[in-house]
């Protein structure tokens, strides 16, 4: 197996850390637009209840 160079060492590591930094963007992105449509529709239900 051939030896990897130090640069393509850092390439590899540097992608695996945006993955997984994205994912957990992603993530938090997901759960701040569920609560942002959770109080928009609590805000419209107490103003104006059925």
């Amino acid at each position: 197996m051939r030896e990897l160079s130090a640069e393509t060492c850092l390439h590899l590591h540097a992608r695996q850390l945006s993955r997984q930094s994205g994912t957990g963007f992603h993530t938090a992105a997901l759960y701040g637009s569920l609560a942002l449509i959770a109080a928009v529709v609590f805000g419209t239900l107490s103003v104006h209840p059925f």
